[in-house]
């Protein structure tokens, strides 16, 4: 099993901590020759509802396929991208997505300007034999140079130098997501799962909240969120705000947060093998139909057969098969609340990933991380 690889602290600022600091290049790789929980929740369920739902399993299957959204990434990235893996192994990229829109508004505390952004980015490699996986989240507020890029409606946009990660998803979608992502790692996404954070909260609630423990209060107005120190149920509305909070935890920066996301993510997939979803055939279905409305998938998953097939061949992974990091970055010293690539370190993350092997320690020590490590864990 791959061993765990545990960001360091890192010292902001100090020289020498991990070599020369670059934006991330966000060049076009040409091809060498030849695409959240919430997509295992979502097929899991499906598939239970299709094993219980007896004469009305015809009926339940449409209404859950009805549910489901895709978006044709292939057609739109064309054939200019990195070659697929031939090793078995597969990587999806999950974004969590803030739009304010069909009512999120209320929830996410802001007005539906008509944009999104993706509020979470979390590259998930599912090593060969299905049986252990490495997650590497990207922080948002990375600096980078966008690659030029063509949305699933075939709207063309120019590259950008000097930009967030997240304007790419704001930008061109989901395909200009996963342009930005594959320019900046060098690494073919197979899938692609967004979930917006309705989705996320109603999730949560539908599975009963999830358990975390927390090590010190977690208090954060902009995100609704009031959490002394010890154990908790979360509810989909607390879940909501443990994930987004910037201020609650560490120094404020979007470093701190996926902390708290990864150690969220943890306590949410035990969580989903816990609740004894086939003893309830209304709970599975509740469930099922939340969480086919929380996603939407790349074209290959966009069915309710997908789902259950790749759901299947993951029933192996575990939280505790799972290694999670953040994407090496530093402090950008023009701008204290944005980060730019450590690309050494980063070089040796990606290229671990592309020869599917476990993500060495030295790839993550020195970097800036954030200070939220240990602030929340799972039972």
């Amino acid at each position: 099993m791959a061993a765990e690889s545990t960001p360091g602290p890192g010292i902001p600022g100090t020289p020498g901590t991990n070599g020369p600091r670059h934006r991330a290049r966000g060049r076009r790789r040409k091809p060498r020759g030849r695409r959240r929980t919430g997509i295992l929740v979502a097929a899991w369920a499906a598939a239970g509802v299709v094993v219980l739902g007896g004469t009305g399993a015809g009926y339940v299957y449409f209404k859950l396929n009805g549910n489901l959204d895709s978006v044709d990434i292939d057609h739109a990235l064309g054939t200019d991208r990195p070659e697929k893996a031939d090793d078995g192994s597969q990587n999806i990229l999950v974004l969590g997505s803030d739009t304010r829109a069909d009512g999120n508004d209320e929830i996410g505390g802001g007005t539906d300007d008509g944009t999104a952004r993706s509020d979470t980015a979390m590259i998930v490699h599912v090593h060969e034999g299905r049986k252990e996986a490495s997650v590497v989240s990207i922080p948002r507020d990375t600096v980078i140079d966008r690659p030029e890029c063509t949305d699933t409606d075939g709207e063309e946009y120019p590259a950008a130098s000097g930009v967030m990660f997240n304007s790419a998803y704001s930008t061109g979608g989901a395909a200009c997501a996963v342009k930005t992502v594959e320019s900046l790692t060098g690494i073919r996404m197979d899938h692609y799962l967004e979930v917006d954070f309705g989705g996320f909260q109603k999730l949560v609630d539908e599975l009963g909240g999830v358990e975390i423990t927390t090590t010190q209060d977690i208090q954060d107005p902009d995100s609704h969120l009031d959490l002394k120190a010890g154990t908790h149920q979360l509810t989909g509305e607390q879940a909501l705000g443990l994930v987004r909070t910037r201020h609650g935890v560490g120094d404020g920066s979007d470093l701190g947060r996926i902390q708290l996301q990864q150690a969220f993510l943890k306590a949410l997939v035990e969580q989903v093998k816990d609740v004894g979803l086939f003893t309830s055939p209304k709970k599975l279905y509740d469930l099922a139909d939340t969480a086919t409305k929380a996603v939407t998938t790349d074209s290959a998953l966009g069915s309710v057969n997908s789902l259950v097939s790749f759901a299947g061949s993951l029933k192996g992974i575990g939280p505790e098969n799972m290694t999670m990091i953040t994407m090496p970055v530093q402090y950008d010293p023009a701008v204290p609340n944005r980060v730019i690539l450590a690309e050494k370190k980063a070089d040796r993350v990606w290229k671990a990933l592309r020869e599917d092997r476990p993500i060495p320690e030295s790839a993550t020590e020195g970097t800036a991380t954030g200070e939220a490590k240990g602030v929340v864990s799972a039972p």
